[in-house]
C-alpha cells in the first residue's frame, strides 16, 4: 500500500490528496476492513481536526502578515547579511529553520522560514524545491529535541526520561546538522551554476534595472548584464519558479502592493510576539491562538468588510490544499490502524529478528525507523511498534534506553512523510509538489539519519549489548 502510494505522487500519476484516499481504499477493503472503513477514516480523521484547523489559521494569520508587510525589513536584512550569493541564502536558510526549530514545532518554522526566505528565492530565480529541502532536513535533525515529540513519545513508551534519551545523543544531533550544512553549501552552488552569482543592489523587485547577474564581474548598468537581469527576473522567477503557483511569495513580489500597512508595522509585531509567546507557553490549543490572532489581525488592518473576505479568500488556494491533504491522510492512518496492518507489522518485525542478531537490536531498530517512521505515525511507531521491540531485545540483555535513543534517528526521514501536516504546510507555502520534494530530499534525510545511527553507535549513546 505504502508503496503504491509513493510510486503514485512521486511519478506525478496522482495529487497526494487523491492517492491519500484512493489508495489506502482500495487496499483496506482488499484487507477486509468492509463497510467498517468509513469508520476507521472518520475516526483518524477525528483526531487530525485540530491539526487541520492550526494550518488552517496559521496559513491566514502569516499570509496576512506578508500582506501587510510585517516581513519585509526582515527580507531586507537577510538579504544584507547573505548578500545575493545562492550557496549563502541556501546554507542561510538551513541555519535558520535550525534556529526556529527550536521551539519544537514544525509548522511554526515552516511559516517563519517560508515567510522571511521564500520572496528572496523567487527574487534571485532559486528553486523553492531547495528551500523545502534544507528546512526539512534542518527541521528534522533538530525534531529530536525532548519537547519536540518523537523523543517524549519514545521515553514513554518506555518508561524512561527524556532528559537520558536525547543528552547522550547530542552529538549524533551535532553530526546530523554539520551533514545537512554540507548538503545545503553543495544545493547552493548547484545553484549559483545554473544562475551564476546575482547581484540586485536595489530595492525593487522583479525589475530589469536592478543590477547584474553571472559572476559577479563586468560593469554594473553594461547592456549583456541588463539582458541578463530581465532574464532571470521575467523568465526564471516568473517561469522556472511560476510565483503564482505559491501561497505567500508572490505579493511580497510587489513592494507598492495596495495591501501594505506600514504604519499598523509596531501592532502587527506586537501581536505576532503575543501569538508566538502563547504558542511556546502551550497555556492555549494552537488552533484557537492562529483563530483568535487572525480575526484580531484582519479586523485590525482591513476595517472594511469587504476587504476583510477578499484577505480571507486570497489565501484559499493554501487553505485547501493543505487542509484537505491533512484530511486525506486520515484515510490512510485510519486503514493502517484500523485493519490492524500496524500491530502485525509489529509482530512481524520483531519475529524476523534472527536470534544471532539479538545484540544489535538497537541498531536494527535505528534502521527500521527511518521506513517505518516515514510510513507511519510516530503515535503508530513509538506506541504500538519500539515497545514490542524493546521487549525482543530485552532478552538479548539491550537497555531499553539504547533502543529508545535508535528509535529517533530516523525523525530527519520521518518529517518527510505526507503523514506530517507540518511537512504539507511546508510544501503548499511554498507552491512545490510533493514528489518534486521527496526526490530531492529523501536520500539526503536518508543520509542524514544513518550519519545520527552511526555517530550514535560510535559515541557509545547506542549500545550493543
Amino acid at each position: 500500500m505504502v508503496a503504491t502510494f509513493m510510486v503514485l505522487i512521486m511519478t506525478k500519476r496522482m495529487t497526494p490528496v487523491l492517492a491519500l484516499v484512493i489508495v489506502p481504499t482500495v487496499f483496506g477493503l482488499f484487507a477486509g476492513a468492509g463497510l467498517g472503513i468509513g469508520d476507521m477514516a472518520l475516526d483518524a480523521i477525528g483526531g487530525l481536526a485540530p491539526t487541520a484547523a492550526l494550518l488552517m489559521f496559521a496559513i491566514i494569520y502569516f499570509g496576512l502578515m506578508i500582506d501587510v508587510g510585517l516581513f519585509d525589513p526582515l527580507v531586507r536584512v537577510i538579504l544584507r547579511v547573505v548578500g545575493h550569493d545562492p550557496v549563502k541564502v541556501v546554507v542561510g536558510t538551513a541555519l535558520l529553520a535550525a534556529v526556529i526549530s527550536l521551539d519544537g514545532d514544525g509548522s511554526t518554522t515552516f511559516i517563519v522560514v517560508t515567510s522571511a526566505m521564500l520572496p528572496i528565492y523567487l527574487r534571485l530565480g532559486l528553486s523553492p524545491v531547495v528551500l523545502t529541502c534544507v528546512a526539512g532536513l534542518a527541521n528534522g535533525a533538530m525534531n529530536i529535541l525532548p519537547w519536540g515529540g518523537p523523543t517524549a513519545r519514545a521515553a514513554a513508551a518506555l518508561d524512561l526520561s527524556p532528559s537520558d534519551v536525547f543528552v547522550p545523543m547530542v552529538p549524533s544531533l551535532l553530526a546530523g546538522l554539520a551533514v545537512i550544512f554540507v548538503f545545503s553549501w553543495h544545493l547552493g552552488l548547484l545553484e549559483r551554476r545554473r544562475l551564476g552569482t546575482i547581484d540586485l543592489p536595489g530595492e525593487g523587485v522583479g525589475s530589469g534595472s536592478g543590477g547584474g547577474v553571472g559572476s559577479g564581474s563586468g560593469p554594473r548598468g553594461g547592456g549583456g548584464t541588463v539582458t541578463q537581469v530581465e532574464r532571470i527576473s521575467t523568465v526564471a522567477v516568473q517561469t522556472l519558479v511560476k510565483p503564482d503557483d505559491t501561497a505567500m511569495a508572490d505579493s511580497m513580489l510587489d513592494p507598492q502592493r495596495s495591501t501594505l500597512r506600514p504604519k499598523m508595522f509596531w501592532f502587527n509585531l506586537a501581536l505576532t510576539a503575543v501569538v508566538m509567546v502563547l504558542l511556546v507557553a502551550d497555556v492555549l490549543p494552537l488552533a484557537y491562538v492562529f483563530m483568535a490572532g487572525s480575526a484580531v489581525a484582519v479586523i485590525a488592518n482591513f476595517p472594511r468588510v469587504s476587504d476583510q473576505a477578499q484577505r480571507i479568500v486570497a489565501h484559499a488556494p493554501s487553505i485547501v490544499g493543505v487542509v484537505s491533504m491533512v484530511l486525506a491522510a486520515g484515510v490512510l492512518i485510519g486503514v493502517l490502524e484500523g485493519t490492524g496492518m500496524v500491530d502485525a507489522m509489529a509482530a512481524w518485525v520483531s519475529g524476523s529478528i534472527p536470534d544471532q542478531l539479538g545484540a544489535f537490536s538497537a541498531v536494527i531498530t535505528g534502521l527500521l525507523s527511518i521506513p517505518m517512521t516515514f510510513f507511519l505515525s510516530n503515535d503508530a511507531f513509538y506506541f504500538g511498534i519500539l515497545p514490542v521491540l524493546a521487549e525482543s531485545a530485552a532478552a538479548f540483555g539491550v537497555d531499553p534506553v539504547d533502543m529508545a535513543r535508535a528509535s529517533i534517528t530516523g525523525q530527519v526521514v520521518h518529517m518527510q512523510s505526507p503523514l506530517v501536516p507540518a511537512i504539507l504546510l511546508l510544501i503548499s507555502l511554498a507552491g512545490v509538489n510533493l514528489g518534486d520534494h521527496h526526490k530531492k530530499v529523501l536520500w539526503r534525510a536518508v543520509v542524514v539519519a544513518l550519519v545520527m545511527l552511526v555517530v550514535g553507535i560510535a559515541v557509545g549513546s547506542i549500545g550493543i549489548a
